[in-house]
C-alpha cells in the first residue's frame, strides 16, 4: 500500500502565519502538523512508500523538513523508520492555478507510476485514532473505504461532507457541504482505494469532475460501486483557521 499525503493548499485562512509557510509544518504539541500523522504511517506494516504533494511555494520546507527527520533517523532519534517518504512538486504556484486535491491525487499517481492500493490523507488533521484500524477494515472487503465519524452539530454537518449508510455500513449517498444533511455521519478526509478503483480517478477528472475537494469523486464513486465506511470515535484535530489552530495547542497543553 502507498500513502499519499495532500499539502499542496495555501491556507488562506490562516494567514499571516502561512501566507508564506505551509499549514502543516506549523507546531502543534511540540511538532508539526505533519509529524503527528506520519508518526502514525511509519508504524502501519501495510504501508510501504509514502509521497506527500506540495506546490512548488512551498516544496522546499517540505523537503527540509524530510531531510532534517532523517538527520534525526541517524542519531537515533524519531524518524520515518521503515516508511520511505517523498516530495512531490505539483508546480502549482498560488489558489488560482492549483490542481485541487483529486488533481494531485492524479498527480502523484503519474508521477510515480502508482499500481498498488492507496491510502489518502490531508495533512492539516491530527488524528486521536488509530490509523491501523482503518487498514484492518480495508483487508475485510476488497473495495473502497472512507472513515466517517458523528457530528452531533447540525451547523457543522453543513459544512463536511455527509454519508448516508446501510446496516452493513455501506455508503448509500454522500454530498459534500450539504445545507439540509441527510445523516450524522461526517467524512474526513481519510480514503483507502484498492488498486483497481485508480483509473476511475483519471475517468472522473478527463469527465469535467470537481477537482477541489477529495470528497468531490466519493461523490462518484458510490455510485459506480461499493463504498464502505469505517467509524472512528476518537477525535480529529481539524486545523483550519485562527481558532482551530489554538484549540489543537490548547488540547495538547491540557494532555
Amino acid at each position: 500500500m502507498k500513502a499519499i499525503i495532500l499539502a499542496a493548499g495555501y491556507a488562506t485562512r490562516l494567514y499571516p502565519l502561512t501566507e508564506n509557510f505551509p499549514k502543516p509544518l506549523l507546531d502543534v504539541g511540540g511538532q508539526t502538523i505533519l509529524d503527528h500523522l506520519v508518526d502514525q504511517l511509519k508504524t502501519i506494516p501495510d504501508i510501504d512508500h509514502a509521497y506527500l504533494v506540495t506546490n512548488h511555494r512551498f516544496h522546499n520546507f517540505f523537503t527540509n523538513w524530510a531531510r532534517q527527520r532523517q538527520t534525526h533517523k541517524r542519531h537515533g532519534q524519531q524518524a520515518h523508520t521503515g516508511l520511505r517518504f517523498d516530495i512531490l512538486d505539483d508546480g502549482t504556484t498560488s489558489n488560482d492555478d492549483r490542481l485541487g486535491a483529486v488533481g494531485d491525487i492524479q498527480f502523484a499517481i503519474e508521477q510515480r507510476n502508482i499500481t498498488d492500493d492507496i491510502i489518502v490523507l490531508a495533512a492539516d488533521n491530527i488524528l486521536q485514532f488509530p490509523l491501523q484500524k482503518f487498514v484492518t477494515a480495508f483487508k475485510t472487503k476488497s473495495a473502497s473505504w472512507v472513515c466517517v465519524r458523528r457530528i452531533s452539530d447540525p451547523e457543522d454537518r453543513k459544512r463536511r461532507g455527509i454519508a448516508q449508510l446501510d446496516a452493513q455500513n455501506r455508503i448509500i449517498d454522500f454530498e459534500e457541504k450539504p445545507q439540509q444533511p441527510k445523516s450524522e455521519w461526517g467524512v474526513p478526509p481519510f480514503y483507502i482505494y484498492p488498486s483497481r478503483v485508480l483509473p476511475h480517478i483519471k475517468t472522473y477528472l478527463t469527465s469535467g469532475g470537481t477537482t477541489d475537494a477529495p470528497g468531490h469523486f466519493l461523490v462518484y464513486l458510490h455510485k459506480q460501486e461499493p463504498v464502505y465506511a469505517h467509524k472512528i470515535t476518537g477525535e480529529i484535530l481539524d486545523i483550519g483557521n485562527h481558532e482551530s489552530l489554538a484549540e489543537a495547542r490548547k488540547f495538547f497543553e491540557r494532555k
